[in-house]
């Protein structure tokens, strides 16, 4: 009988995402390419989705020339590059116009990218469905995924029904996309097996190694007849990452199935690499915590791409919190303490808000709901006291159709509120806006770029695209990478007899006085306190309430062309939308409290704003 052949996908972006909260520069991308062909062991290579192109952005470098220089390669030696694609969402956390969703696949294509692997987070195949014609009119082959949970909504019947209208519509391949790694691992077996019952068609498998699944979970979906296997490599694999090649190969070998040898010299030669951009600056956004497995991650089922993120934004939330409980004199929290309350309010959330899947962005939605009700909580407040903009489109079915129903608490809150719901086309909410980005860009005398690149970066993300252009977004980043070594390095001398440090204490930074002989205890304890953010860029103030905010972001003015950016004189009225505080990939929309004229805007867009900051006044 001739050995059924599985074949391996590297997923570089996605083991980078997976660790931290960036991924290498563009410079870097090109050094280590040449070894990862030498290892000789991957079809495909998957070069870069959302995350890799928001990176760049807040790198300030451009990731157009970044996607042309990482899969040229790649191409070179014959190994095809694949990328992630949100669906409605394209390449962001919001929804994107049908006319940027169709030049995105242009572009892409054009810079050397062979697959888009899309999914939606609902599962609702009208969000996917068009991009099977955006990316066959681009030349490109269209792999569409089941977004993998573990709910009683979400059966073996319900996916092979999902594949079913995927592949009527055209779809190339089907994606069984695991990416919180919760799937289980006979569930998968019969699901693949079941698929190709419907169609011989090409299956690729993605999971993350994190709740512990994932290497059985290969094994089955391989016996039931699976072409691709996406995995990683060290010191990225295992932990909220993927299974080590190494493993994987080792394991599908004795099992009997044809794959292909490792070149260990490459392998170590990538290793090796990963480590010198880690030392570099990319560990200073790596939790110690992400490299290892964690059971704990079945149940909220949070996807391991997110992790890495949410494990570096969880230091900005625990320092909110403490703030609040120093003010108070009230026991201070621990990361740990936090990361239980936030999975247990995930569990809780989760069936709430109709079961979406927990991949971007809903994913993020559901944990910022979470989180929100744990500070809110935490601070003596109720739950669902803030939900985003974004978050309310996901609720009221502006994104797509929930796989399941809204608890009666949400829907009362909806209607209180005068929202409406919508059951109609998802894409019909957000028409065409190609025309305005490009009119906006001939008014700042920008080119639109090599097959229009620049101009879909520019529609894709306008704020982020800004600061790039602007150069505040690379003097934001080496700012951060510059305290971020600070922190580790820094001792100050405070006298003679005591030193302050600041130190990590289980991913929370404190600022620590060390007394050495006689001290006042009292002075110490004032002392000892969370270290503070950085204040907010401030301009001069008008008379007036103050507009305070809510949380710890970035402060924006704006969050797309379609919005005008109010200025001081600009008459508002209570309940008007007046700025936002993008957090957690979220822009939080921030309300007037009360009817009046703007005085003074305290910061400017792009600043990193603390909780309680002034952010306007209105008179």
């Amino acid at each position: 009988m001739e050995q059924k052949e599985v074949k391996f996908s590297l997923v570089f972006r996605d083991m980078w995402q997976s660790a931290g909260k960036y991924v290498p520069r563009v410079d870097q991308l090109v050094k280590v390419a040449p070894a990862i062909i030498e290892m000789g062991c991957f079809a495909r290579v998957e070069t870069n989705g959302g995350g890799f192109e928001q990176v760049n952005l807040l790198f300030g470098e451009n990731p157009n020339k970044a996607v042309r220089e990482w899969t040229k390669p790649f191409h070179e030696a014959g190994i095809q590059t694949h990328m992630l694609d949100r669906a409605l969402n394209g390449l962001r956390m919001s929804p994107v116009p049908a006319d940027v969703r169709k030049l995105f696949y242009k572009v892409k294509k054009a810079q050397g990218t062979d697959i888009t692997r899309t999914f939606c987070g609902l599962n609702d195949v009208r969000n996917i469905i068009p991009s099977i014609g955006y990316a066959h009119d681009a030349g490109m082959i269209s792999q569409c995924c089941l977004c993998i949970t573990y709910s009683p909504i979400h059966t073996v019947e319900y996916y092979l029904d999902m594949a079913k209208k995927l592949i009527d519509a055209g779809c190339d391949e089907i994606c069984i996309k695991d990416m919180a790694g919760i799937g289980r691992p006979v569930f998968l077996g019969k699901l693949v097996a079941g698929i190709k019952k419907i169609k011989d068609i090409t299956i690729q498998y993605h999971s993350h190694a994190g709740p512990g699944f994932n290497m059985a979970s290969i094994l089955e979906v391989c016996k039931a007849g699976c072409d691709y296997v996406d995995v990683g490599m060290d010191p990225l694999s295992w932990g909220t990452g993927h299974a080590d090649v190494i493993s994987v190969q080792a394991m599908l070998k004795d099992a009997g199935f044809k794959v292909p040898e490792i070149n260990m010299q490459a392998y170590m030669k990538v290793r090796s690499l990963i480590q010198e951009f880690m030392d570099d600056f990319l560990g200073l956004y790596i939790s110690p915590k992400n490299r290892l497995m964690n059971s704990l991650l079945i149940g909220p089922g949070l996807p391991g791409g997110m992790m890495g993120s949410l494990m570096a934004d969880l230091d900005t939330n625990l320092e909110s919190i403490n703030k609040y409980k120093a003010k108070r004199n009230l026991p201070f929290m621990t990361q740990d303490e936090l990361l239980i309350k936030l999975f247990d309010e995930v569990a809780y959330v989760w069936p709430r808000v109709g079961y979406p899947c927990l991949v971007t962005p809903f994913s993020q939605y559901v944990k910022n709901l979470a989180m929100m009700n744990v500070i809110q909580l935490e601070k003596g407040k109720e739950r669902w006291g803030m939900i985003a903009d974004d978050i309310w489109d996901m609720i009221l079915g502006k994104a797509g159709q929930l796989p399941g129903k809204l608890a009666p608490e949400i829907v009362e809150k909806a209607e209180r509120e005068g929202r409406k719901f919508f059951t109609g086309n998802p894409q019909d909410n957000y028409p065409d806006q190609l025309e305005k980005y490009r009119q906006m860009m001939w008014e700042k005398k920008w080119e639109t770029g090599q097959d229009d690149e620049e101009l879909f970066e520019y529609a894709m993300h306008p704020a982020q695209y800004e600061a790039y252009k602007s150069g505040k977004a690379k003097a934001d980043f080496l700012e951060d990478v510059k305290k971020r070594r600070e922190a580790k390095e820094e001792v100050h001398m405070a006298n003679d007899q005591t030193k302050v440090l600041t130190v990590d204490v289980n991913g929370q930074a404190y600022r620590v006085t060390v007394a050495f002989g006689d001290v006042n205890p009292s002075k110490l304890s004032a002392q000892n306190q969370p270290a503070a953010a950085a204040p907010a860029a401030q301009a001069p103030a008008g008379e007036g309430k103050e507009v305070l905010s809510p949380l710890e972001g970035k402060f924006f003015l704006t969050k797309s062309a379609q919005e005008t950016p109010v200025k001081v004189g600009d008459k508002v009225n209570k309940g008007d939308v007046i700025c936002y505080v993008e957090a957690m990939k979220t822009y939080n929309a921030i309300r007037a409290e009360f009817s009046g004229t703007i005085t003074a805007i305290c910061a400017n867009s792009g600043d990193s704003v603390s909780e309680d900051d002034v952010l306007m006044k209105i008179l």
